[in-house]
């Protein structure tokens, strides 16, 4: 599949507190990037729920990544791969 055809993956952030947030940052001008950086507190679960969407669940928040358990198996084998690739001489 081309990479413009590729379907989008979405996620949402949720912080249970402002105190959990350490920076949002929008610049001007015509830069199109931001960043939003927090903190989840310590792992307490992590879930793919109906194999369709991967949430990460911390004391302090969680974050919710709309991936499906195939593709997120198929990042991990590459990843895998790559990994042993760089440890052969």
């Amino acid at each position: 599949m081309d990479e413009t055809r590729k379907p989008k993956i979405s996620f949402s952030l949720e912080l249970y507190s402002r105190d959990h947030i350490k920076r949002v940052s929008l610049p001007d001008g015509n830069r199109d990037s931001f960043i939003v950086e927090g903190t989840l507190g310590g792992l307490t679960d992590l879930e793919m729920v109906e194999d369709i969407l991967l949430e990460i669940n911390g004391a302090t928040g969680k974050i919710r990544i709309d991936i499906t358990r195939t593709e997120l198996e198929m990042a991990l084998s590459k990843e895998k791969r790559a990994r042993n690739e760089r440890g052969k001489v």
